[in-house]
């Protein structure tokens, strides 16, 4: 399958950038997003390299048939009313299994937000993992990954390092992308 996907990024005119290895177990800030497509471009990306990506989505789109076909590209429900936050639910997933790569777009939304929301942040840093800072550039039509960043705890720092590294990346929609 990873030489399908690889064709197919191809097919669709893009290109990757991994200079670093992405960890076993690790939390993938995606930015900027600001389409569908940014969706639909990382997992082929993702599944190209060999990846097994996952992704937060309400619990509520996990019925009969759809939840066969969001499990298996990655999908993973959540429940907001089960005991406990998305962060303790997330970090005790981490602990569960030897490799979890979860993508998470740190705006929350494809349109323009004036603040990033910060629970990829805190699971990381509850998960004790990496945050693989990955992004997706519309004007090179290239993807890939920065760098993989260790939070700190100093959560404002910490974000705005990481949204330094965006600087420059242009997202489908570029006037909808805040740092």
């Amino acid at each position: 399958m990873r030489k399908f996907y690889s064709f197919l990024l191809k097919l669709l005119g893009w290109s990757y950038s991994l200079p670093v290895p992405i960890p076993p177990k690790c939390v993938i800030c995606v930015a900027p997003h600001t389409s569908n497509w940014d969706f639909i471009i990382g997992i082929i990306f993702y599944k190209s390299i060999g990846g097994d990506p996952h992704f937060l989505m309400k619990k509520s789109w996990f019925f009969f048939p759809l939840k066969y076909l969001l499990k298996a590209i990655g999908g993973f429900p959540i429940d907001r009313n089960k005991k406990g936050s998305v962060t303790e639910q997330m970090a005790e997933e981490f602990q569960k299994r030897e490799t979890f790569q979860l993508a998470v777009t740190p705006e929350g939304t494809r349109k323009k937000t004036h603040k990033w929301k910060t629970g990829f942040y805190y699971i990381a840093y509850e998960a004790k993992v990496a945050i693989t800072v990955a992004y997706l550039d519309y004007s090179k039509k290239l993807v890939g990954v920065f760098e993989n960043f260790i939070p700190t705890g100093n959560v404002d720092q910490d974000i705005e390092y990481i949204k330094s590294l965006y600087k420059g990346i242009p997202g489908k929609h570029p006037e909808k992308f805040s740092l």
